[in-house]
């Protein structure tokens, strides 16, 4: 068995090696995401973010460039790339609609995020219930209201991520522990740099 994907892969074309490389490695990357995911319980993964920015000029540039999407946007462009290639299509053209691909369902997910979002902002989530409760950051996040970031939070019973910004001097790194202070526009967390001695509620 080794021996034979050990041939097929020394007779594959240097162009098509990148292609596999790229989809077998973003495949991966995708399904263990897709397990933490699940291993994590019941958590939201809405991107609590897309209903924030529909006033904002940048909420969909913020949206597509994420660590989620560039991972699907890769994992998308190595099969279909693959998939032209291997049709006979040539090496430009299979390029093009690979990324045609990736673009396709990364701007997909950005659609349903928001949808979802919305409809989870019309629902009883409470942004005040997580006043003072304690969470991690998932993006980072800029100082001084610099910019916003996402953290993993328990609000209501539930985990859900949410976008973040801060008054504190230095950025907030992805990982830190952080405390809500108050909520900006009835849609973004105000958050701190959380003690240490403070726990994480799950």
């Amino acid at each position: 068995m080794l021996l034979s994907v050990t041939s097929w892969w020394h007779h594959l074309a240097t162009f098509e090696k990148i292609l596999w490389g790229i989809a077998i490695v973003f495949s991966a990357i995708y399904l263990l995401q897709s397990m933490l995911s699940l291993s994590g319980g019941d958590v939201d993964h809405t991107d609590g973010d897309a209903d924030s920015y529909v006033d904002h000029d940048d909420g969909i540039s913020y949206q597509f460039f994420t660590i989620k999407n560039m991972i699907a946007f890769f994992t998308m462009f190595g099969w279909v790339g693959i998939a032209a290639y291997s049709s006979g299509i040539g090496k430009f053209a299979t390029i093009l609609l690979a990324l045609a691909g990736g673009t396709a369902v990364v701007l997909l997910m950005v659609i349903v995020l928001k949808n979802m979002s919305r409809l989870r902002h019309n629902g009883a989530l409470q942004l005040t219930n997580a006043i003072n409760q304690t969470g991690t950051t998932y993006l980072f996040i800029p100082a001084k209201r610099g910019g916003t970031g996402k953290v993993h939070i328990k609000v209501q019973g539930t985990l859900h991520e949410l976008p973040a910004m801060t008054d504190d001097d230095e950025e907030i790194a992805t990982g830190k522990l952080i405390r809500v202070k108050n909520i900006i526009n009835d849609r973004i967390l105000l958050v701190t740099l959380a003690d240490h001695n403070l726990s994480y509620k799950i």
